[in-house]
């Protein structure tokens, strides 16, 4: 059996951008799922924290699709913002509360926050990662001038 280290290496990096889009993907359906799941109470108790939740969920699923299908590497970045932003509004939410809602003030353990916590944490550091390791490539500069004959060859 004959090995190709370039082939395997090419192979192996195919396959950790795939897992890591799968894993942003997913992790960005999660947290729209738990504000879908937590927006219920909201439209009566405060209508603009519904809102936000249904514009985060959207903001969640576009982004969802732009990680999958797109191979813009602007896309990671936008993964690891959305769910930054709803880890930084729980994290405000708990402490100083949000205008109108303060009953969450000091609630940290309640479950579909630390599972919100859990995802949103995840997807920022996969994205910020993938996004590292997906930074442009500088060209190495030609030191030698080609010869006609290299030119040509092209």
């Amino acid at each position: 059996m004959d090995h190709h280290p370039v082939e395997h290496h090419a192979v192996h990096r195919l396959v950790s951008e795939i897992a890591a889009r799968a894993t942003i993907a997913v992790g960005l359906a999660g947290i729209a799922l738990i504000h879908l799941l937590d927006s219920i109470g909201k439209w009566s108790e405060t209508r603009y924290l519904f809102w936000m939740y249904v514009a985060l969920m959207a903001g969640a699923l576009v982004t969802a699709g732009a990680v999958l299908f797109s191979r813009r590497r602007e896309a990671w970045l936008a993964a690891a913002a959305v769910a930054a932003s709803a880890l930084v509004g729980y994290v405000v939410n708990r402490t100083v509360g949000m205008p109108d809602a303060t009953g969450d003030i000091g609630n940290w353990t309640e479950p579909l926050g630390l599972a919100s916590l859990f995802v949103e944490a995840t997807v920022v550091v996969v994205s910020l990662i993938g996004f590292a390791l997906r930074a442009p490539r500088t060209l190495a500069l030609v030191t030698t001038t080609p010869s006609r004959a290299d030119l040509l060859a092209v």
